[in-house]
């Protein structure tokens, strides 16, 4: 690999916004965080920067199962009604 054209990567705390989880783990973000970005201190007594995110697989609704079915067959039968008859009434 080419010497000093890839971003620093590290360990950085994400903390979702919704559930207040954290998780620990290594991004390319820690280059592009100020010096002064806030930092949370981890289990092991390390600080480490922390980055709000607003959705995580705790609480994204497709993981949690709070996401909603949409109706498919309701529409299709709409669409049946509506231009079935406008077909018939033009032939």
């Amino acid at each position: 690999m080419k010497q000093d054209i890839h971003p620093a990567y590290g360990p950085v705390v994400f903390r979702d916004r919704s559930e207040g989880t954290l998780l620990l783990t290594r991004s390319t973000l820690v280059s592009r965080l100020a010096a002064d970005h806030p930092v949370v201190t981890w289990e092991d007594g390390a600080s480490y920067p922390v980055v709000d995110v607003d959705i995580t697989s705790t609480s994204h609704p497709f993981w949690t199962g709070r996401g909603r079915v949409v109706d498919s067959e309701g529409r299709v039968e709409k669409f049946n009604r509506r231009y079935s008859a406008s077909q018939e009434a033009g032939r």
